[in-house]
């Protein structure tokens, strides 16, 4: 592999830094300076530190309530998630990347793949920056940006970028072999994109430790041990192209929609408000996708740390045609619930996974002929209403009536919320003068 090789295109990895954390602070400038983390749905667990909460060695993943006490000594500001804020920004950061690169591919709310064709390879150390400062300008959000001949050695070249500050930032692998190795030789195998925490002690076992030993190993070896994803991660670090959209994608098979809830909930008037919500959020999803489910897993239950009283049950309810409904979603996931509900239990979760999902568009024929075609016309110009007004004016602007109106004990507990400040009107700061 050469830098001069302009026959394989190059790949950018941009990377959020700290994203979560970092969008927590654009509004605060008091918070400069500060450490602060960022905590899971319902408050649970930190998923997102600062660098000055990294400096003082607040662990990824702790639990709020078992280090509150050590975040007050530490003058630590916490924050629930503020997902419209992330989502917001993470918009305005793809946008950016589209006006300056004709090939995006998002890959979270926090990164995404550019693909540098001859133009933009021209003057790569200049473009990366110019795009780093552009993007910090114009959001406030810092990034880090590794280039390589394939997605998994751009992630390596980003790990780098974020590892050292005297890189500022960039970091390229798009080098001699020798030099690439010499990276690998020093990149954690756990560093690496697509093996999971549970490969990396299995590999530790073998003598596979870092990047270079998995890019080393032989194919029969990785094949058995890794199966074809690991061995294609391997290939990709010898810079071969593996992943790409060359490649068809995997169908989805499955979709969930659930949560556990921020206080147990025994009513099952409340439990039904809660299966709607989730099942009418997977209907958008669905439609989004354009998709429909031939069927829907209903589940509930109580804590696992309450063996004495768990109580634990799913239902399938199969739909008579395979539909992205959100009417007929919540009126299945209702059904399930009359069917599995006990009172006396203080639930804990609760959930729907819509299952044989379909392309939309394939089944359209059968749908209309199973039904009366005028009639299953309007159902889909009723969603596709609901989900316009719900984009324009954000989720939940307009719900169904069995999804409840207010707050309720299965919300997520979200203590520490920061305002929507990009994306809702009433929560637009004040200006004192």
């Amino acid at each position: 592999m050469s830098s001069t090789n302009c026959k394989k295109p190059l790949w950018a990895l941009v990377d959020c830094n700290n994203f979560y954390a970092s969008c927590e602070k654009l509004f605060r400038p008091d918070l400069a300076a500060r450490p602060v983390v960022v905590l899971s749905n319902n408050d649970g667990c930190i998923v997102s530190r600062s660098a000055e909460a990294k400096a003082l060695g607040i662990p990824m993943g702790a639990p709020e309530f078992k280090i509150r006490p050590l975040l007050r000594e530490l003058g630590v500001e916490v924050f629930s998630s503020n997902y419209a804020l992330y989502g917001d920004i993470s918009t305005r950061i793809l946008a950016i990347l589209e006006r300056h690169c004709p090939l995006v591919e998002p890959y979270s709310i926090d990164e995404a793949f550019l693909r540098l064709d001859a133009p933009l390879r021209a003057n790569l150390p200049e473009f990366s920056r110019a795009l780093r400062d552009i993007i910090l300008r114009w959001t406030g959000i810092s990034v880090s940006i590794g280039l390589a001949e394939t997605r998994t050695l751009a992630k390596v070249a980003n790990y780098v970028a974020k590892s050292r500050a005297a890189y500022g930032g960039v970091f390229s692998l798009a080098r001699p072999e020798a030099e690439i190795d010499a990276v690998l030789a020093r990149t954690p195998v756990g560093e690496v994109w697509g093996v999971g925490r549970r490969q990396v002690k299995r590999l530790h076992a073998e003598g596979v430790c870092t990047a270079l030993d998995l890019k080393r190993a032989g194919d029969l070896w990785l094949r058995k041990r890794l199966t074809v994803a690991g061995w294609r991660t391997a290939l990709e670090l010898r810079g071969l192209p593996c992943i790409g959209e060359d490649n068809t994608p995997v169908p989805r098979k499955a979709l969930m929609s659930s949560r556990s809830f921020a206080h147990k909930v025994r009513k099952r008037e409340m439990l039904a408000q809660a299966l709607s919500c989730f099942a009418a959020r997977a209907g958008a999803r669905l439609r989004r996708e354009s998709l429909v489910a031939g069927g829907m897993a209903v589940h509930i239950r109580t804590s696992r740390h309450e063996s004495a009283r768990f109580y634990d049950q799913t239902l399938q309810v199969r739909f008579p045609e395979p539909t992205a409904d959100s009417h007929a979603l919540i009126h299945a996931a209702l059904q399930g619930l009359e069917r599995i509900y006990r009172p006396g239990f203080g639930y804990a979760k609760a959930g729907v996974m819509l299952f044989d999902l379909e392309d939309r568009e394939r089944l359209q024929a059968r749908l209309l002929a199973a039904e009366d075609p005028a009639r299953q016309r309007r159902r889909e110009r009723l969603m596709d209403s609901l989900d316009a007004i719900n984009r324009r004016f954000g989720r939940d602007a307009v719900t169904f009536g069995a999804q409840g109106l207010g707050e309720a004990p299965w919300h997520m507990r979200r203590e520490h919320c920061s305002p929507r400040l990009t994306t809702d009107w009433k929560e637009l700061p004040l200006a004192r003068c």
